[in-house]
């Protein structure tokens, strides 16, 4: 007889502590407490003092989850302070008001049995592996491929290198731009500003058409459609396509916006450090420069 499914939720770390920041964590029961306590399933670091030891809760609710806030300092859905609130794919959840925050994403589990037994529970390595087998290529993080050599990345002097074949394939991406989270269980996707795209991209710098992301020979590559050569990784422009490899930086033009490849589908936005402009003499002049800090950080998704 065919099992209710599981629903795992998945919390994409998007701003936080180092040792989370950029990381996802995995959830399933009845229930996911969140705080400083050690009994915490998202347990935060106890110098994060304006989040309570038992700061929140979520609990499900048939096929639902509603946020239940139990903290002195509030908890915000998408930048509003709330009690209670029932949430859905995408939410953004921000402990405190200045933070950590996560995304919220829920992923059906077909071929898991929900036990009465523990409540919750976060997923440790070993155990998330086993439990993710039986999610095929749509599972929420991409099934590992056996080893293979990678190949070289393609420049703009290789351009002339033949290109890998683009068909449609089952394979998970996610991307946070900004405060949201969006997830594909299906590959290629076209990113660009037309209402067409599989990712419209509200950018100034961005083509209607402007970028497609695919799978090929084992990895999750990109391919420039502007024609002129402004998608680059790590700021070499791709040529046509190329790989992306986990730490990748991915710039779709030289204005942004950039993002980070953290692997197995995952790419999360990241604030680009801007070189200091020197100050001309008249400037200078009777006048104290005000230092500005430059800093590489995530605005969000969920590294492994």
């Amino acid at each position: 007889m065919k099992q209710p499914p599981v629903i795992v939720v998945q919390l994409f770390h998007i701003k936080g502590p180092v040792p989370l920041s950029g990381k996802e964590s995995g959830f399933y029961g009845a229930s996911i407490s969140i705080g400083r306590h050690p009994s915490c399933h998202l347990r935060f670091s106890s110098d994060l003092t304006h989040i309570s030891r038992q700061h929140a809760e979520i609990v499900r609710e048939g096929n639902q989850f509603k946020l239940i806030d139990h903290s002195a300092n509030g908890t915000f859905v998408n930048g509003k302070k709330v009690k209670e609130a029932f949430l859905k794919d995408g939410d953004v959840l921000m402990f405190g008001e200045v933070g950590p925050q996560v995304s919220f994403l829920t992923q059906m589990e077909e071929g898991l049995v929900e036990k009465e037994a523990p409540p919750a529970k976060p997923l440790r390595e070993p155990e998330k592996k086993m439990r993710m087998e039986p999610r095929q290529a749509e599972s929420f993080l991409q099934p590992k491929h056996p080893p293979e050599e990678k190949p070289q990345r393609v420049s703009s002097e290789r351009a002339e290198t033949p290109e890998v074949s683009v068909q449609p394939v089952k394979a998970s991406l996610i991307i946070q731009y900004g405060p949201t989270i969006r997830s594909f269980k299906q590959l290629p996707i076209t990113i660009g500003k037309s209402p067409k795209c599989e990712y419209p991209m509200d950018h100034p710098a961005l083509s209607d058409q402007h970028a497609q992301i695919f799978f090929g020979q084992d990895q999750y590559r990109v391919k420039d459609l502007t024609g002129q050569q402004l998608v680059r990784i790590n700021h070499q422009p791709v040529g046509f396509e190329a790989p992306l490899k986990p730490n990748d930086e991915l710039a779709l033009s030289p204005q942004g916006p950039v993002f980070r490849f953290f692997g197995e589908g995952r790419l999360g936005e990241i604030e680009e450090a801007q070189e200091e402009k020197p100050l001309e003499s008249s400037e200078k002049t009777g006048a104290v420069a005000e230092k500005k800090s430059i800093s590489s950080k995530f605005k969000k998704i969920f590294k492994s």
